[in-house]
Formats: structure tokens, C-alpha cells, sequence
């Protein structure tokens, strides 16, 4: 009987050779690579990132780090707080007070920061003060329509000293009628009302109160242009101190007659981690899909009949809501645009966005410091009871959509 000689297998015509298996595999190692890459930098972003707009820490062209630089080297420290309670207690006849977003405090804590400021001896500047807190913290001052910022001069009127060794600045917004206020300093007017107001204390004649149309001046982007780093020096330096107060949701007051959502305690035990793995795999996702998705055509552009501008639009509907009352309905629209616009940052497709239980466990999730029962009366609140009442409305859903894009 005799035995076969076992012989080596040859290859086969189908077997893929190395040099195939790394053209196959290189994409999807390249998108790996790239997701690995993005969530590095990311994550080295959001580890020097101080939240943005009116920051004394930020170096974004709308943050705030050049004046406070400018500050600490004239000898001025500069203390940033997001509490009012730890703004008030900072006070003191050597600090100065300045408030970011007076309007988005609700009436009792802009009662509550009126009363640290009769007391104080210091000073008290509010950045864009408009009617929903000039009645509490600026008594007889009034506003009519804001402005936009421009280049504009002190005025001959102005008596603020101030304003006049500064010169011309980049002012606007909220324009101020001082009417019953015979003693303040009018300065910067735009169309014959003053966008800087400078108010003599309720306490005590050291005490004052500045009030400025517009943060923009204090802006990184605008700091070096025309006196605007003159002007926010003098206005915040002439204390030793100054308490720079950071107005937030987190700081609102819950709402008594809400209950907490029982599934934020679960979804506060995922560690932050797993979020940025998601955001990882989601991006890999993405751009696996684009490089196997079928090429379809160029897109084939059509011309509108009528062209209106968006600004336009707005402001006419805005104008048909309140010569009808209609409160509860431009309130339900500001919520539903606000609920569209962060239900894709949190992870929810659009058929959730305006389902309470999965839209306030996702913000509650992404913005751990506030609570479900704040989130719940922005988002799905009752309608406001006056025209101020909305006003603080859209300035507060505007600052939760920002937490959550800076979150």
C-alpha cells in the first residue's frame, strides 16, 4: 500500500493578497484614527475653556480676558462669581460690582442684589439693563429702543469724567431716559438718549451706579479700538476690588411646586467619560456613513418669488402678537424654537424634542448643576403674565441654549 506525499497548498487566484487587505482596511483605520484624533482635541479644548461670552477667563473674540489682564496689571483684583449670594457678599465700599446679565435675575434676587447695593459704599455697574430690572435696581430710569453699536462720542452734555478722558467709544444697545433722575450723568447719546448713565448711590454719595447699554466694549475683539479700554478701565478699576458676577441658570431658584425628575439621579452616575466615547463612536458614525454612502447629484438651487428678510419677518410678527396680547403664544413659540435647537446638542432626534420626560433627562444629564424643576418651568412653563414677564423668558431660554453649547 502506498502513502501519498503530503504537498503544500498554493494560494488560490481569490485569496487577497497583503497588499489588498491594507487597501480595504486603510479607510476605515483612517476614520478611526480620525475620531481618536478629534476626541483629543476636544477634550484639550474643553480642558482650557472658561465658558464664553463676557468671561473674564475666556480669550474667545467675545470673551473678557483682555480687560481683566488690563485690570490685574493696574493693581486691580478681579474676582469672578457665578452666585449671587457670593457676589452680594463681596461688596464693600473698595469693590465694584458688575453685573453681566442684570435682566436674567428673577424680581427677588434683583431685590436682593438692590439691597446689597444701598448698602455698599462701592460701586455697581449693570451691562445691558433693560425694563425687566431697571425698575428694582435703577429706580426713574426708563428705556426706549436700543441702538446698535457704533462709534460714538461722550457728548456735550456728559459730566462724567470718565467718559470724557476716554473720548469716543463703541456704545449702543439699551438707550436710557434719566428724566427722573435730575442728577445722573448722561453720556454716549444715540438719536438724543444716553446708552452710559451714571447714577449717584441710594446709600451713600461714594456709592454709585453705572449703567451701560452694551457689554461690546469689553469685548477681547473690541478692547483696542477707540477709547474702549480707557472708558471699562476707569469704569471697573477705580476700586481695588472688583466682583465680576456671572448671572446663570444655575443660580435660579428651583420651583417649589415642581417635583425632580427621578431619572436624573441614574443618569447622574454615568460618569462624563462615557460621553465623550459616544460623541466619539457618533462622529466614526458619521463619517462612515458619508464614505460609503452613494454620491447622488448636485443640488439644483431655486429662486424664491419674494425676498424678505429674516429681521424683517421676525419683527412683523413679533408686532402682530402684541397689538393682540398674545402672550402665551409667542412664549410657546420662543419655547418650541428653543426645544429644537438643543434637542440635536443633546443627542435626541427631532420627534423628541418636545417630549418633557426625554428632553429634561438629557439637559439634566448635560447641565447637572441645575435643576430638572428650573429646567421644566424655561421649557415648559406657563405663559408669561406681562410683557416683562416674556422678555426675562427669551433672555433666560437664550442662556440655557448657550450653556448647553459651551457645556
Amino acid at each position: 500500500m502506498s502513502r501519498r506525499t503530503a504537498t503544500p497548498r498554493a494560494a488560490t487566484s481569490t485569496s487577497l493578497t497583503p497588499r489588498q487587505l491594507w487597501g480595504r482596511a486603510r479607510g476605515a483605520l483612517l476614520l478611526i484614527a480620525v475620531a481618536l484624533i478629534g476626541g483629543l482635541v476636544l477634550a484639550t479644548v474643553r480642558s482650557g475653556d472658561h465658558g464664553g461670552r463676557l468671561d473674564p477667563r475666556s480669550a474667545d473674540p467675545h470673551g473678557s480676558r483682555a480687560v481683566a489682564e488690563l485690570l490685574k496689571a493696574h493693581g486691580v483684583s478681579v474676582d469672578v462669581f457665578d452666585t449671587l449670594a457670593d457676589a452680594t457678599a463681596a461688596t464693600s465700599a473698595d469693590t465694584t460690582l458688575l453685573v453681566t446679565t442684570p435682566d436674567l435675575l428673577t424680581p427677588e434676587q434683583q431685590s436682593t442684589l438692590y439691597g446689597a447695593m444701598s448698602r455698599s459704599a462701592g460701586r455697581t455697574v449693570l451691562l445691558g439693563a433693560g425694563a425687566a430690572s431697571l425698575d428694582t435696581l435703577a429706580p426713574g430710569i426708563a428705556t426706549d429702543l436700543s441702538a446698535a453699536v457704533a462709534t460714538r462720542a461722550p457728548g456735550p452734555a456728559c459730566a462724567l469724567p470718565a467718559a470724557t478722558r476716554a473720548g469716543t467709544a463703541d456704545l449702543g444697545g439699551e438707550r436710557y431716559r434719566t428724566g427722573t433722575a435730575p442728577t445722573a450723568d448722561a453720556c454716549y447719546p444715540a438719536d438724543g438718549l444716553p446708552t452710559l448713565v451714571r447714577l449717584p448711590g441710594p446709600g451713600t454719595d461714594a456709592a454709585d451706579t453705572v449703567l451701560v447699554g452694551s457689554p461690546e466694549l469689553l469685548y477681547n475683539k473690541r478692547l483696542a479700538q477707540q477709547g474702549n479700554a480707557s472708558l471699562a478701565l476707569q469704569l471697573l478699576g477705580s476700586r481695588p476690588h472688583l466682583a465680576w458676577y456671572l448671572p446663570s441658570l444655575s443660580d435660579l431658584p428651583p420651583d417649589p411646586e415642581a417635583s425632580d425628575d427621578p431619572g436624573s439621579a441614574f443618569l447622574d452616575l454615568i460618569p462624563s467619560g462615557w460621553l465623550w466615547g459616544a460623541l466619539q463612536l457618533a462622529l466614526a458614525a458619521v463619517l462612515a456613513a458619508v464614505w460609503r454612502a452613494r454620491r447622488l447629484g448636485p443640488l439644483v438651487p431655486e429662486r424664491l418669488p419674494v425676498a424678505i428678510r429674516a429681521s424683517e419677518a421676525t419683527e412683523g410678527r413679533a408686532r402682530l402678537y402684541r397689538g393682540t396680547d398674545a402672550r402665551d403664544r409667542a412664549a410657546t413659540v420662543l419655547r418650541t424654537a428653543t426645544r429644537d435647537r438643543i434637542a440635536p446638542l443633546l443627542g435626541l432626534p427631532a420627534k423628541d424634542a418636545h417630549s418633557p420626560d426625554l428632553l429634561l433627562s438629557a439637559l439634566s444629564a448635560r447641565i447637572p448643576a441645575t435643576t430638572a424643576a428650573v429646567h421644566r418651568t424655561l421649557l415648559f412653563g406657563p405663559a408669561p403674565a406681562d410683557d416683562a414677564a416674556l422678555v426675562r423668558l427669551a433672555d433666560q431660554l437664550d442662556a440655557l441654549e448657550r450653556e448647553v453649547r459651551t457645556s
